[in-house]
């Protein structure tokens, strides 16, 4: 593998954190407007219950994806 530019790896590494950051307030605030809008009629159908399920398994998955920082070779 070639190796980087001066920077090249710091910026990459906020365009990782900043697409995770962006990505996790986007999955809370789909969630919470499921939760919303679900509960706005009163009861839980069973679609509401499958669309927040859903929406919580893959929002958990998300968060396993969180970038970490490789061990630089000294």
């Amino acid at each position: 593998m070639p190796p980087f530019p001066a920077g090249a790896q710091e910026f990459l590494w906020m365009l990782k954190t900043g697409i995770w950051s962006v990505g996790t307030v986007s999955w809370v605030f789909g969630i919470s407007d499921r939760t919303l809008a679900a509960f706005m009629d009163g009861y839980l159908s069973a679609i509401d219950i499958v669309q927040l399920s859903t929406a919580a398994f893959f929002f958990v998955s998300w968060l396993f994806l969180k970038p970490m920082r490789l061990r630089s070779k000294n």
